[in-house]
């Protein structure tokens, strides 16, 4: 009796293992379909990656900072015309 306790229970672990496995590959398939969904619906409502938000931030802070020294330098060269 024993031996067939035991070969029951195999099979059962057995099972139990290709139930674990089919339902992991489920998830792993559910999971690629919302991702897939997802940046469907992102790229519907035109919105911007992070990586080309960063760009562009980066380019306005540049600009930004151009913009405050061209505004010191015509300051600069505005009083030297007021005092000339």
């Amino acid at each position: 009796m024993p031996a067939t306790n035991s070969k029951f229970f195999d099979e059962l672990a057995k099972l139990m293992t290709n139930a674990a496995g089919a339902a992991q590959s489920v998830r792993k398939e559910v999971d690629t379909l919302v991702q897939t969904q997802v940046e469907r619906v992102l790229n519907n409502l035109n919105v911007v990656k992070r990586e080309e938000f960063d760009v562009l931030r980066d380019m306005a802070e540049k600009a930004r900072s151009e913009n405050i020294r061209l505004e010191s330098r015509i300051e600069a060269l505005e009083k030297k015309l007021a005092q000339g």
